[in-house]
């Protein structure tokens, strides 16, 4: 994978922070209420987000393998696998913008693994140090999400198992500073990312590079 690929991975991500926001919010307050009182906030935060990060990890490294393998038995595969992350990028920029809704239902594809998951993270809190925060929050990494699963479809199409693990890991970092900067209590934050304006900027941004990526997969060129 090359620089360009990571850089726009982690741009999804930081663009995609505003879905972050709505969605993990209420977590972000669990977690500093499961910190010791009188404790620096950031250790435990970083720790957190060192753990989602991992989980994303993961699951781009298990989609990766998945797409290696559809290539392996069908060469045509991998410019299927391409048009279906473009295609789901484009979702995900309607659902930043409020146009469409419909990926919601595919994050209700996750809650039945999530169900049996989400029971696990009640075992790390009230945090006794920053190392019980870490795999908290590889639990919450696994939190069905349409943003992440969006991403996914970007490793999957990747057809490579390193690959789709750099891209969620591009993606992870994209969505850190959001995240640290909510748990320190940066409540301006919150404020300019829900801001309509800069939603629609956002949702305007990824389905013009959606639209790219499937002009693009579908065989044409600029050049």
């Amino acid at each position: 994978m090359t620089d360009l690929s990571f850089f726009a991975a982690f741009l999804i991500g930081l663009a995609g922070s505003v879905h972050c926001v709505a969605m993990c919010g209420g977590i972000v307050s669990a977690l500093t209420f499961a910190i010791p009182p009188h404790k620096a906030v950031f250790p435990y935060a970083l720790a957190y987000n060192v753990g989602r990060i991992t989980s994303y990890c993961l699951a781009g490294a298990l989609t990766g393998l998945l797409g290696q393998l559809v290539t392996q038995q069908n060469p045509a595969g991998l410019s299927i696998l391409q048009l279906v992350s473009a295609v789901f990028l484009l979702l995900l920029a309607c659902y930043i913008g409020g146009w469409w809704q419909g990926l919601i239902k595919v994050e209700q594809l996750g809650k039945y693994l999530w169900k049996y998951l989400s029971p696990l993270s009640k075992t790390f809190v009230p945090f006794h140090s920053p190392l019980h925060a870490l795999p908290y929050g590889m639990v919450w990494g696994w939190l069905p999400c349409g943003l992440v699963y969006s991403s996914l479809t970007w490793a999957l199409a990747s057809g490579n198992v390193l690959t789709g693990a750099k891209i969620m890991l591009g993606f992870g970092l994209g969505t850190l500073p959001v995240m640290l900067l909510m748990a320190l209590g940066v409540k301006q934050v919150s404020a300019v990312v829900r801001h309509p304006v800069f939603k629609q900027v956002i949702a305007i941004s990824l389905a013009l590079y959606a639209l790219l990526l499937l002009y693009k997969t579908l065989g044409f060129d600029f050049f």
